[in-house]
């Protein structure tokens, strides 16, 4: 397969086949645990208000945006601002081709130049193909969220996810730069 075109999304060019992509995600799985897929407009709402701190990045083969990953604010405190919230999404019908690989190894290389020490990802379990992923690209499993979201007719649990992309340094840490 090609590899992807990997850009930044854009809110009026993309929103749309983002929320094609993140739907299926939303309606009839566990994955995600929004219960209303968002409409393009609102995917629009949500790219431009992330791209202002975080990367949002779209894979595109053949004109086609097949899937998206982004980063965001990790939790609200000051002390949390070097890490960063992340997330892939990946079209049915392109799983297992490398684009959520590909999506993810663009995030990160930006939130490194952003200066990012650590990338979080919060998995709905079971989900043996995103944990797989994340495995493989570095991830460590530090903790389980047990019956934390009522989903598909069930109680789930989130695993979380860590990435260092960063070493700790003895030094204070300069501010996250925006997203280039």
């Amino acid at each position: 397969m090609t590899a992807p075109l990997i850009r930044p999304a854009d809110p009026g060019r993309d929103a749309a086949a983002c929320a094609a992509v993140y739907a299926p995600y939303v309606e009839g799985s566990p994955i995600s645990f929004e219960e209303r897929a968002p409409s393009a407009e609102e995917m629009a709402a949500r790219i431009a208000e992330t791209s202002t701190t975080h990367p949002w990045l779209v894979a595109e083969l053949g004109g086609e945006v097949v899937g998206y990953a982004y980063a965001c604010r990790f939790l609200e405190r000051p002390a949390y601002r070097w890490t960063a919230g992340v997330s892939v999404y990946v079209g049915e019908g392109w799983h297992g081709r490398g684009v959520g690989r590909a999506l993810y190894a663009e995030l990160f290389e930006r939130l490194r130049r952003q200066g990012f020490r650590i990338a979080y990802a919060g998995i709905t379990v079971p989900n043996p193909a995103s944990v797989a992923l994340h495995r493989g690209l570095g991830f460590v499993e530090v903790g389980v969220s047990r019956g934390i979201g009522w989903k598909e007719g069930a109680w789930r649990d989130l695993g979380w996810w860590q990435l260092d992309l960063a070493p700790e340094g003895e030094d204070p840490p300069s501010e996250p730069l925006p997203p280039d």
